[in-house]
């Protein structure tokens, strides 16, 4: 039976259709999208594979103060990159979705990097964020926390490839007692790129005196070494944040912490979001995907949004309804936010 010209049109347009489907969704693309995650209160709990519960953030040998509101850090899922390409229907729901922001993928991770090494790269991050937060925190709550800086890896052609071995601890730089990273560095850039500094070292549990050659690296005196901190602290703060990755949570951490060890309820019952990366020092430093984050904060709830100060350019004109952004550069400007919040008077902080 033959089939009339408007029917058989219809069946060519519903295959095309499907066809094209069909490719869309096998055609893999060389980017990646970036859409707000979910946020987690660092004052509350965390759930376990198991269906147990505990606290986010566990303090053992010291008093654990109760609390109330919420201090959000705030999360992005990127869908692409190494080992999970994105289809052409993923990459233009996210053109369309004001929301989302698509990136080459190579703007997002190193080229060549693998899934595995994705994952092994943020976890050490977020390691290393929790241990900076929980220095910064237990400082500004009077607690006393020290720093070991040591030598973590040395390349055999650096300015002293042959001065220093890993696991040395550095006791001086130039005369200069090395009391965190931030001091090592600063006293290596008082030297002259290609001068010989005095460096003590203890190596082996006896102090080493070294003549260490300096050179020069993006503008910088450098020793060629890579340096590892590790923190002693007064008791334990442990912190579960379940599968997510990266140095951004610093700062929510730390101000987690914080109210922890402190008696009172620091956001006086407020829904307080926010990112950002922290040092041992309290600064606060920039992180990506800031305008998922705030629209992640505003759909989880949140009234304010601590936002790093050299995130500010991009959170302009991006804020949601209801969203009040706080421009933050350290700790005690985040511990200020906080606390003028909670006693009611938001409207004075600088807006970001």
């Amino acid at each position: 039976m033959k089939v009339s010209r408007g029917p058989a049109t219809a069946l060519v347009v519903v295959f095309l259709g499907l066809l094209l489907g069909a490719l869309g969704t096998l055609i893999r693309l060389p980017y990646a999208v970036m859409s707000p995650g979910p946020i987690s209160n660092v004052l509350g709990t965390t759930t376990h594979s198991d269906g147990t519960t505990s606290d986010l953030i566990v303090v053992t040998g010291h008093e654990s103060y109760p609390t109330t509101g919420s201090l959000d850090f705030t999360t992005v899922r990127i869908n692409g990159g190494p080992g999970y390409p994105v289809n052409v229907w993923a990459v233009i729901g996210a053109w369309i979705d004001p929301h989302q922001d698509v990136y080459p993928v190579d703007v997002i991770f190193p080229p060549q990097q693998t899934a595995e090494q994705v994952q092994q790269e943020n976890q050490a991050e977020m390691v290393d964020s929790q241990q900076e937060a929980t220095a910064v925190a237990l400082r500004a709550a009077g607690f006393p926390v020290t720093e070991k800086v040591s030598v973590a890896a040395v390349s055999a052609d650096a300015p002293s490839g042959t001065t220093f071995q890993p696991g040395d601890v550095f006791v001086s730089i130039g005369g200069t007692e090395v009391t965190s990273a931030d001091v090592a560095r600063q006293a290596i850039q008082k030297a002259t790129p290609g001068s010989t500094i005095d460096v003590v070292v203890e190596r082996g549990g006896t102090q080493v005196a070294l003549k260490a050659k300096t050179g020069a690296a993006g503008g910088r005196t450098v020793l060629g070494v890579v340096l590892k901190v590790d923190f002693q602290f007064p008791f334990s703060v442990k912190i579960d944040a379940g599968n997510v990755g990266g140095p951004s949570a610093g700062l929510m951490f730390s101000l987690g912490i914080y109210d922890k060890v402190t008696n009172g309820a620091l956001t006086g019952g407020q829904n307080i979001a926010g990112t950002g990366t922290i040092d041992s020092s309290g600064k606060v430093g920039p992180i990506g995907g800031i305008r998922q984050k705030l629209v992640g904060a505003q759909q989880g709830g949140a009234t304010y949004f601590l936002a790093p100060a050299d995130n500010c350019n991009e959170v302009h004109g991006a804020v949601p309804d209801g969203l009040q952004a706080i421009k933050i550069a350290t700790f005690d400007d985040a511990r200020a936010a906080v606390e003028k919040i909670a006693a009611g008077d938001p409207k004075s902080l600088p807006a970001c």
